[in-house]
């Protein structure tokens, strides 16, 4: 799981002041008023002049505003006004703010991606991916969502049932995120990268519109 970051800032944010949670962990939607780990969540603050910020790494100042990682959430939350009344103030939701979620999203497995290669917990290219996944050698298996279906579901039947699999990026987005020219298969070994990579990955899916072929990406639990 996705390590927290400090529960300091937390003790404030709206929503969960005053409620007897079970875990310090867990935070309230203020759509759906269901208690969920933080990782499954979208942390929104309000800005100096008012608006709606969205707080993927959790990082800004301010009383938080916790979300369901899903566009029917989001989009809930901004019809319905539920950030104004959390914050007990009118504060200004912009109406493509699920979109540029899901952007923020995507950017974060991009950034994750790079880390891995650049950490040396990354391989790229079908034949290297391929003799990871012999070697049992690989906790999350990448590939980009346009890729080509035999090539992808060749690498998914040598994988084993620890393996997450996940397609978050197009080939031109993943050879961008990698440095590369061209990419269409990755993978990364266990470890601290490849987890906060499965969190990430999963909830970018969970935002993307239903009309993008990669909204599905066949992600796999352990």
């Amino acid at each position: 799981m996705l390590l927290v970051t400090t529960a300091m800032v937390d003790e404030l944010d709206a929503g969960t002041t005053g409620e007897n949670l079970t875990s310090p962990t867990l935070r309230r939607c203020i759509v759906t008023r269901q208690a969920l780990e933080k990782p499954a969540m979208i942390r929104f603050v309000i800005d100096p002049e008012g608006r709606v910020t969205p707080d993927l790494k959790e990082r800004l100042p301010g009383r938080g505003m916790w979300v369901t990682a899903t566009r029917e959430a989001l989009d809930q939350a901004v019809a319905k006004h539920a950030f104004s009344k959390a914050a007990k103030q009118s504060v200004k939701a912009a109406p493509d703010l699920a979109d540029r979620v899901a952007d923020l999203a995507r950017r974060e497995v991009a950034e994750l991606l790079g880390l891995a290669r650049k950490s040396g917990q990354l391989v790229a290219g079908f034949e290297k991916v391929e003799a990871a996944l012999r070697a049992g050698k690989v906790r999350v298996l990448v590939a980009a969502s346009d890729g080509a279906e035999d090539g992808r579901g060749k690498l998914a039947r040598l994988a084993g049932s620890g393996v997450e699999i996940c397609a978050p990026l197009t080939a031109a987005e993943l050879a961008q995120a990698l440095g590369r020219e061209h990419a269409v298969h990755a993978a990364i070994k266990a470890g601290g990268i490849a987890e906060k990579t499965i969190i990430a990955s999963r909830r970018s899916a969970a935002l993307e519109p239903s009309w993008r072929p990669w909204a599905e990406n066949g992600a796999r639990a352990e």
